[in-house]
């Protein structure tokens, strides 16, 4: 049996897709789920910012709806969140951010997928988010951009 990694998905990627710079690998990402190559995970978290985005977002998230599993934030999540807001990873202002990370670690998907290069794909965050995440009983989590998961080869 195939392993079909678990990828938790913000509200980024989504949006990506009526994007001109990211939907190409944006749409190959989602291609992936839709072949069953990738396990789509997000959660009430990317529901509610989702509530807020344009219909042609909202539409696509709807489309995606039969991959997805949605997951609910735990007490266990709120509590990883905190410990990163209290290690600088990040401060309060971006705690939707601290929390999309905090709960794909604790429902243990194998990555995250996201365009957020300021908070999440972070090339000076992501270990210190695996060392919290580390620190607190949990396992290391990959963090990419759609286009290093997208399956863009010819």
């Amino acid at each position: 049996m195939i392993h079909r990694p678990k990828a938790y998905v913000d509200t980024s990627v989504y949006g990506g897709v009526f994007d001109a710079e990211f939907a190409g690998a944006s749409k190959d990402f989602f291609n992936l789920v839709c072949v069953e190559k990738i396990q789509l995970f997000t959660s009430e978290v990317v529901s509610d910012e989702i509530a807020l985005a344009p219909e042609n977002v909202r539409s696509f998230y709807d489309k995606l709806l039969p991959y997805a599993t949605i997951v609910k934030v735990t007490t266990d999540a709120l509590l990883l969140q905190r410990a990163y807001i209290q290690a600088g990873i990040l401060t309060e202002k971006w705690y939707d951010d601290a929390l999309h990370v905090a709960v794909a670690t604790v429902y243990g998907c194998d990555l995250i997928v996201s365009w957020n290069f300021k908070h999440i794909v972070n090339f000076n965050k992501i270990p210190k988010f695996n060392a919290v995440n580390i620190l607190q009983g949990y396992r290391h989590i990959d963090i990419y951009s759609p286009f290093e998961v997208a399956d863009n080869e010819e």
